[in-house]
């Protein structure tokens, strides 16, 4: 009989690893082509991973909670009689090699894009979370090998830096000052990094843990907060002739497309053509480099069932007529309500949409999602009485309006782009053609 390796696959760009949460079959256990063998979760999306042959699961390389490589070998399934010959095995199996080296090669390539001041001179892994920490604290590569690590073959893990850095800033002044006089005179020291407040818990108080995701979703906000300079701008939309089109247009479109057209599609076809007259939105900020991207993938933030938010990417969305956006926004939306989103789905993302007004919100100030350089809000639409201007003269008129809000990277976004950004925009949806078709 033969043996075939299942390797832990390569989940979207920049996934180098991902946490087995479950096994799903047990050494011994019959397995049929496409069961899932184990569930797996990365800092984007979580995962099932199918048997790829029929076979009985004879090995498991890693317990639950580890934390894998991509391609690594993470179980041995057994082949039914009727495999490839021994011979034959030895070839697949050295075909999966080459495979996984191929990976382990892009792995290694990814891990020296994240942080291209730390060159890992020493064999120890670290992930790309502890490595951003170490680059934001000034942590050399030196300094980052003498770190204790606590984790699987003494890998350092977030905890073990955050620990490190307390103890760190809370070194004698004496001897913080020994060092900065002994750098050289271009260095520059690290600011320091506030302290969290300590917090008790009452008498009769709640304390409710974090599920895994909500601690990925707090990292990545305070991470993004840590990196950009966030700048908001805001601007008011007349929507009025929008809001008329949809009322005429939504029933006959569920009708014939046996879905719904919201206002969401909408706001993306006006943010990808904005994004197209404005590059400098469109883009990733990389050391002192900015990275004006070619495709316009914009990402709208969804919640998931348990109340955690998501972001699905509709991919060239700057090519697609309002339909096609309408069918992808609602397929999106539907898949992250069934939690049936796949690691593609949400990856690739240049620019996010989040609709502040789903909960009565006027307007807000979103955080960017990084490594992109902004993000636009949507607040509710509400009539107002608004002044217009008439060939009779000035005029107050009942409008449907709304509040746009658009937070941006100041380092490579100045208010005179953002601004120029949101009047686009205002431009874009004041004129909707009501005679529109779709």
């Amino acid at each position: 009989m033969a043996k075939f390796e299942v390797i832990m696959p390569k989940l979207g760009e920049s996934i180098i690893e991902a946490t087995i949460t479950k096994w799903m079959k047990n050494p011994g256990d019959q397995i049929e082509e496409d069961d899932p063998i184990v569930e797996i979760a990365t800092d984007k999306v979580d995962s099932e991973i199918p048997s790829p042959v029929e076979g009985k699961l004879i090995k498991v390389l890693y317990n639950e909670g580890d934390v894998v490589p991509v391609g690594k070998v993470i179980a041995i399934i057994e082949t039914d009689p009727d495999a490839p010959s021994e011979d034959d095995s030895k070839e697949v199996v050295k075909a999966g090699e080459v495979v996984a080296e191929e990976i382990k090669t892009i792995v290694s390539e990814a891990s020296v894009a994240v942080d291209e001041t730390i060159e890992n001179a020493s064999d120890r892994f670290y992930s790309p979370l502890v490595k951003n920490i170490a680059k934001t604290e000034g942590i050399s590569q030196a300094e980052l090998n003498k770190v204790p690590g606590t984790g699987k073959e003494g890998r350092v893990t977030k905890e073990d830096l955050m620990a490190y850095l307390k103890h760190r800033d809370a070194a004698p002044a004496a001897s913080q000052k020994a060092e900065v006089v002994a750098a050289p005179v271009s260095a520059v020291a690290p600011a320091p990094k506030p302290a969290a407040p300590q917090v008790f818990a009452g008498n009769g108080d709640e304390i409710v843990e974090m599920d895994r995701m909500r601690k990925l979703i707090a990292d990545h906000m305070v991470m993004s907060i840590q990196v950009s300079p966030h700048v908001t701008s805001f601007i008011e939309v007349d929507v009025t002739n929008m809001v008329k089109w949809r009322e005429r247009v939504k029933d006959d479109f569920l009708k014939r497309e046996k879905e719904k057209i919201t206002f969401t599609p909408i706001f993306i076809e006006a943010a990808a053509q904005a994004l197209k007259a404005f590059p400098g939105v469109n883009a990733s900020v990389d050391g002192y480099k900015v990275i004006l991207r070619k495709n316009i993938n914009i990402g709208m933030a969804a919640a998931l069932p348990n109340g955690n938010l998501i972001v699905p990417v509709i991919k060239n969305a700057d090519q697609k007529n309002l339909l096609g956006l309408a069918k992808d926004v609602n397929s999106l939306a539907n898949k992250a309500r069934s939690n049936k989103l796949e690691p593609d789905d949400i990856s690739g993302g240049t620019f996010t949409i989040t609709n502040l007004g789903t909960f009565g919100s006027i307007t807000g100030s979103p955080i960017i999602n990084q490594p992109q350089v902004a993000i636009l809000g949507l607040g509710v639409i509400k009539k107002k009485p608004v002044v217009l201007e008439t060939a009779e003269g000035d005029v107050i008129a009942i409008r449907h309006m709304i509040i746009l809000s658009l937070a941006y990277d100041h380092r490579v976004v100045d208010g005179a782009l953002g601004g120029m950004y949101l009047q686009k925009m205002q431009q874009l949806l004041e004129s909707f053609d009501t005679n529109r078709q779709i």
